[in-house]
């Protein structure tokens, strides 16, 4: 796969802009940190060569003067609120995510618990955290927030709130997922520190939009799509442009309530120090690209999978069709369709050539494999299957698993485990492929492949289940799918 990102000039980079953000303050800044941490997958899909812990491979470069803060709402303890990537509720990743930080040696201070109003689950979670010997601190709903400047920023309104106590310069604010209450902490702590004579400061570290590509840069575009669902857009900061005379893009949310923290910076410490939300901004992922074409191209790419995973959703009775006409506007200024997806052609035509479901994979050097539905095997199988063999250099006609092998599984599947489906899902073949490793080195050979199905592209004529769905995705092989199920009655999937 072709690069477009330098990796290791952005974390050079990116570390050396954060250390100069916090020399500007009292060496000390609160940075809200917006995203994944851990895994930014929509990072590296569409800015190839960036890395999926690169965020935190940067924080480990100033793990010295770092320490983090867990944010969570106390209303989302109490309605158990999920992530919907993880199937975990947000008290328990925030358990994860401080054991996974701590596990590669960055300090957890502390967890704050935003919006508190003495919630069961949210005493029941704190206890907890307190018997884990992790500290812990309330932070209460503030009437009138965030439009009454003045009794926010009061003995009233943040001057309720406790005060964390934090021991190094970096203080990196981050939560399970938006509406945590991550900038009101930041601000908050801002208060708080002004109040014993130290001048902190507060910047905001979001990959997206990137502020320095044009508007309408499908990097750009791909975030919308992203977040379609949370009416993100993208805007041309008005505030940027009047200070300085040069354009720079934002997202209407920071830009809609900049005036208001504006004005809470200044009732706190009597100026503020940024005149525009990109101000308080500090990536520098736009400095690194170095093939502009080839960071395009692979944007392009995720809207259109974003478009897809809207109409599969909808098929299934999830989604909406706000979310689908807004990723259809995003296309049409991409100037790209489905037409822009080559495996979208050659699933269909495999499945118009055979009368029966078809998939298709695109390998990292462009060729393009396809499987078909048989007697045997599912179409997605047979397709991951021919993979496997064109990048081991293995004949087409040879069987990695024999028929006489896969037969007892069939009959396992339809005669005790009750399934209606005899051919094997993706999961299934790669068990019996790996069983028959044992014993056939052909077969070896083509599982040690699976390394190289990392990043390839793939699309299924008709909705595939769960569990197939589940292995592409850990096998980094990104699908889409046809809305329509394999037969025109089924209301949902069986295996």
């Amino acid at each position: 796969m072709k690069t477009g990102v330098d990796n290791a000039k952005y974390l050079k980079m990116q570390s050396e802009h954060i250390r100069e953000r916090i020399a500007h303050f009292d060496n000390k800044l609160y940075l809200e940190f917006g995203g994944k941490l851990f895994d930014d997958y929509h990072a590296s899909r569409v800015l190839p060569g960036f890395m999926p812990d690169s965020k935190l491979q940067m924080l480990l470069q100033l793990g010295d003067q770092a320490e983090i803060v867990v944010v969570i709402s106390a209303e989302d303890i109490e309605s158990n609120k999920i992530r919907g990537d993880l199937g975990i509720t947000y008290d328990m990743d925030v358990l994860r995510l401080i054991d996974a930080f701590q596990e590669i040696g960055l300090y957890v201070g502390s967890v704050c618990i935003t919006k508190y109003a003495g919630q069961t689950a949210a005493e029941q979670f704190r206890t907890r955290l307190g018997n884990l010997g992790i500290r812990s601190y309330c932070h209460y709903k503030i009437q009138g927030y965030p439009s009454d400047v003045s009794r926010i920023v009061s003995d009233d309104g943040y001057g309720k709130n406790e005060y964390i106590e934090t021991e190094r310069p970096l203080v990196i604010v981050t939560a399970p997922g938006p509406g945590s209450g991550k900038m009101a902490t930041c601000l908050s702590q801002l208060y708080h520190e002004h109040k014993r004579g130290i001048k902190a400061g507060y910047a905001k570290f979001e990959t997206f939009p990137i502020w320095n590509l044009p508007l309408k840069h499908p990097v750009n575009l791909a975030y919308e799509a992203a977040t379609a669902d949370l009416n993100d857009v993208n805007m041309i900061d008005p505030f940027h442009l009047d200070a300085y005379g040069k354009t720079t893009v934002n997202y209407n949310r920071d830009i809609e309530v900049f005036p208001v923290l504006n004005a809470m910076f200044e009732m706190i410490s009597g100026t503020s120090p940024y005149k525009s939300p990109t101000d308080m901004g500090v990536n520098m992922a736009g400095f690194c690209i170095v093939d502009d074409e080839e960071c395009q191209r692979a944007s392009k790419q995720e809207i259109i999978r974003r478009y897809y995973q809207c109409l599969c959703d909808l098929k299934r009775g999830a989604g909406s069709r706000e979310i689908l006409y807004k990723l259809e506007l995003l296309m049409k200024q991409a100037q790209i369709t489905s037409d822009d997806r080559a495996v979208v052609h050659a699933a269909l035509d495999r499945e118009q050539e055979t009368g029966h479901p078809a998939a298709a994979i695109e390998l990292p050097d462009g060729t393009l494999v396809t499987g078909k539905t048989s007697d045997l095997l599912g179409a997605s199988a047979a397709a991951l299957l021919n993979a496997l063999k064109i990048l081991g250099h293995i004949d087409h006609e040879l069987h990695l698993v024999s028929p006489e092998a896969i037969q007892p599984i069939q009959r396992l599947k339809t005669d005790y485990l009750g399934s209606h489906n005899p051919r094997l899902h993706t999961d299934e073949i790669l068990i019996a492929l790996s069983a028959s490793a044992a014993a056939n080195r052909q077969a070896e050979l083509a599982l040690n492949q699976i390394p190289q199905l990392q990043n390839c592209e793939a699309h299924s004529s008709v909705l595939l289940s769960s569990v197939d769905e589940q292995i592409f995705k850990r096998l980094g092989i990104r699908l889409t799918c046809e809305p329509k199920y394999e037969t025109s009655e089924r209301k949902y999937h069986k295996r």
